[in-house]
């Protein structure tokens, strides 16, 4: 998995997590979407639950387009409130690009506009989305952008924060899975360990830490790597109009966290 997995968990608030699950639950992918494979209420339900999960990609942007603060959060809450408000998704062509991509896309088209929206409408105008505040409060990022990478074009730090979002949410889940399980401190202890092995990591120290054999730890690790693999690719696979792209974009997204590293 390359540079997926060097972080630590995210520790959400209530809130927030009733929220995600409320979006698992939903497991709608932008291709039935696109489809029009479900009814109009579930899809601007799915839509506006995938708006949330990736609005900082779409912020980070914005603000590189030489805005003020306040200025980019009110175009990244016009734009999403273009999004819910119009048939935005049946311009997708379902035969081809991505979720991501498409998004980006249209953010440009957006801004090229910006000038008439904002006069138009402020702050997302009669859509209640949701508020900046509870944004900032209810998606606390614990993957921040290098200070180092701020140099690189707006395009390639979109696709930097969409990737670490992806990042923060399989995490998240799989801790939440662990939690549930009784197995919170297992996840604690080895979730710094999740890429692919070290040469660095020691397993008797890790065992000596949880109370349990090496060989256990070893095993414990695997299957942790396993269940971490398989929510990455879950994530991943609701923003891809063709189940077959997966593995492309993972490997699209393990790009863009290496030019970090």
């Amino acid at each position: 998995m390359g540079g997926f997995g060097n972080d630590k968990a995210l520790h959400g608030e209530a809130g927030a997590r009733e929220r995600r699950c409320e979006g698992a639950r939903l497991a709608l992918r932008v291709d039935q979407l696109v489809a029009g494979a479900v009814d109009e209420q579930k899809a601007r339900e799915a839509l506006a639950e995938l708006c949330r999960t990736y609005w900082r990609p779409v912020f980070l942007f914005v603000s590189r387009q030489g805005y003020g603060l306040e200025e980019a959060q009110d175009l990244t809450q016009d734009f999403f409130a273009m999004i819910l408000e119009s048939d935005w998704l049946k311009h997708a062509d379902r035969h081809r690009g991505r979720f991501r991509s498409f998004l980006l896309k249209s953010l440009q088209n957006f801004l090229s506009h910006a000038k008439e929206r904002t006069d138009a409408v402020k702050r997302g105008g009669r859509m209640e989305f949701i508020s900046w505040d509870e944004w900032m409060a209810e998606a606390p990022s614990h993957l921040s952008v290098p200070a180092e990478t701020l140099h690189v074009p707006p395009e390639q730090l979109f696709d930097l924060r969409w990737a670490a979002t992806v990042v923060e949410h399989a995490l998240q889940r799989l801790r939440e899975e662990c939690e549930a399980k009784g197995r919170l401190r297992l996840f604690e202890t080895l979730s710094m360990h999740l890429t692919l092995e070290r040469s660095d990591l020691s397993y008797r120290s890790l065992a000596r830490s949880l109370g349990i054999a090496e060989a256990m730890v070893k095993k414990q690790l695997h299957n942790l790597r396993k269940r971490y693999r398989w929510f990455l690719r879950d994530e991943v696979a609701h923003t891809v109009e063709n189940l077959a792209d997966i593995d492309d974009e993972i490997r699209h997204l393990c790009a863009a966290l290496a030019e970090t590293n």
